[in-house]
């Protein structure tokens, strides 16, 4: 079975890295040089020249010379893990097994952008590892392989990337045989339980603190490494915040915003927020606010 790969994401690497390892039969894989797009970008030229798997970079991943380039290769199958631009009809109906690809969330439910950031800022409690038949709309395809997992209170975004890859990397050391062999099963999705998340921009990650403590709490583990981070501003400027801690606060009387504590030592601050507070543990203030200042 001849598989082309897409993919530019570090998810995308580690499935390769995969691929590689149980000997799959990859035998041209597409992916970028670079994008500031992707916060989670990698790279993939190392594994290629590694093991003498012909790559290309592009851009537009309909254009005329890739499309050319795929039927040259003569795939049976496209994995397209980590991408993030629709794939036209012509590159879906090209290989005899269709184009797989990926999504780390609950399809049908949940489809769209972003969805770890999202599953984290709305404070699921889970979500799935999902693998599909791409078609021409976003991830609706008949599902090939899911499996469920827990949102712990304590993950994060650097937490629940590295749960996702883990199951999914499990899923593809499973489903590649049944491909091969022509075991494999498709499971229809019921669009009438479909949602769609949008696409995420910078005003979804400013801190408010007329927010509520645990709003906040996952606004930031949501943004958090690989990702770009939320944000307080700051005296016309912003500040990237990493990693809070939810504080009770039972005084009922002070306003949100207002900096309850500074600990110089630890470099941390804790805000008033809505209901109770929160404790900035890791950011980017160069200068820590005062106490009673508000932000």
């Amino acid at each position: 079975m001849k598989i082309i790969f897409i993919g530019t994401v570090a998810f995308s690497r580690r499935a390769l890295e995969k691929l590689v390892n149980i000997n799959a039969n990859v035998v041209g894989v597409i992916t970028k040089r670079h994008s500031p797009f992707n916060s989670d970008f990698a790279d993939l030229t190392d594994i290629c020249i590694a093991h003498n798997i012909p790559c290309q970079f592009v851009e537009d991943i309909n254009a005329p010379e890739t499309i050319l380039w795929i039927k040259k290769m003569q795939p049976d199958i496209i994995f397209c893990f980590g991408w993030s631009n629709l794939i036209k009809e012509e590159i879906l109906s090209m290989p005899p097994l269709g184009v797989i690809g990926f999504h780390p969330a609950a399809v049908p439910q949940n489809r769209g952008r972003h969805p770890l950031i999202w599953a984290l800022a709305l404070g699921l409690k889970e979500s799935a590892s999902t693998f599909f038949f791409m078609g021409k709309g976003a991830d609706d395809g008949d599902i090939l392989s899911q499996r469920f997992f827990e949102i712990k209170y304590e993950d994060d975004a650097t937490t629940l990337y590295e749960k996702t890859t883990t199951i999914a990397l499990s899923q593809i050391e499973e489903f590649v045989p049944q491909l091969e062999s022509n075991t494999f099963s498709r499971i229809p999705q019921d669009h009438l339980k479909a949602n769609y998340w949008r696409k995420r921009s910078k005003l979804d990650g400013k801190i408010d603190f007329r927010m509520s403590s645990y709003a906040i709490y996952n606004l930031v583990r949501a943004l958090t490494i690989p990702y770009v981070g939320a944000h307080i501003e700051y005296k016309e400027k912003d500040y990237k915040i990493w990693v809070v801690k939810e504080i009770k606060c039972n005084k009922d009387n002070i306003e949100y915003g207002k900096v309850l504590e500074v600990d110089i030592i630890n470099n941390s601050f804790v805000v008033k927020c809505y209901d109770n507070a929160v404790k900035i543990i890791k950011h980017e203030f160069e200068t820590l606010p005062k106490i009673g200042e508000y932000l």
